[in-house]
């Protein structure tokens, strides 16, 4: 379809010679944000990683599209440059490389054309104060010595500077306390429109507060074992994953991913 974004076919994958997804199906149109929730373990980072094509994750079936193109094997950096960006859980230090110079270095390799570097320093440090990060934090070293917060709200600024067609954020949310966790979901609604997309990978239900969610998976076991709106998220925050967790879903049974109730 013209509106998708990306699209999931009967995708399986391994890690370390394990099974861990068995035949996902997921699409996401452009203008949606769509949340796979999901038990530890049940195959919610490896989904992310997979998409990226991170190579310790083993593709044995399936095909991942971007706007109609297949990109199922590409390699990471390429599938970057297509307009795909992923958050991590624990982001990395990097010693030596201050933050606007990695954003700076990381613009120019997604865009391919030279940073006007006033006018990015402008743009910089709108974000910032948009995030309520401290502006000395420029020149810092990439996420050294960095608290939690600041390291997960480093990432929202990276989404906004390379303004992706979709955006991965993998638990950004953990750890964050409340006036971090509200923050990130500001920057999530700074960087959304109907052009692009944001996936949201998460256990916890609080960053989808202040969010219009479209779509809620539920992840068990390497499958998607169920699809809702909103109010799914809300249902597992208040009587959790037991009620999945404890049935034999198969996917003949189930409904498509993007039908609600």
């Amino acid at each position: 379809m013209k509106n998708t974004l990306l699209e999931i076919k009967d995708l399986y994958v391994k890690a370390e010679e394990k099974e861990i997804l068995k035949g996902i199906n997921l699409e996401i149109k452009k203008g949606e944000i769509h949340v796979i929730m999901g038990p530890n373990g049940s195959g919610k980072t490896t989904t992310a990683n997979a998409i990226l094509n991170n190579p310790s994750y083993i593709k044995e079936d399936g095909t991942i599209m971007l706007e109609g193109e297949d990109i199922t094997n590409l390699k990471t950096d390429e599938i970057a440059r297509k307009g795909i960006f992923m958050s991590f859980q624990l982001p990395e230090e990097i010693p030596g490389v201050s933050v606007t110079n990695f954003l700076k270095y990381a613009k120019n390799k997604v865009t391919g054309k030279p940073v006007k570097i006033f006018e990015f320093r402008d743009e910089l440090k709108k974000y910032m104060e948009e995030l309520n990060m401290n502006p000395k934090n420029m020149e810092r070293s990439l996420n050294v010595g960095f608290s939690g917060g600041e390291k997960k709200k480093n990432e929202i600024l990276q989404m906004l500077i390379l303004n992706p067609k979709l955006a991965i954020l993998d638990e950004t949310d953990s750890g964050l306390d409340v006036d971090a966790i509200k923050t990130v979901s500001k920057g999530i609604k700074m960087f959304k429109n109907s052009k692009n997309a944001v996936l949201i990978i998460t256990h916890n239900t609080k960053i989808l507060h202040s969010l219009d969610v479209d779509y809620v998976h539920v992840l068990v076991n390497g499958k998607i074992v169920k699809t809702g709106d909103a109010k799914l998220a809300k249902e597992i925050e208040e009587n959790g994953y037991s009620q999945y967790t404890k049935c034999n879903y198969t996917l003949g049974g189930m409904k498509s991913n993007n039908e609600k109730d």
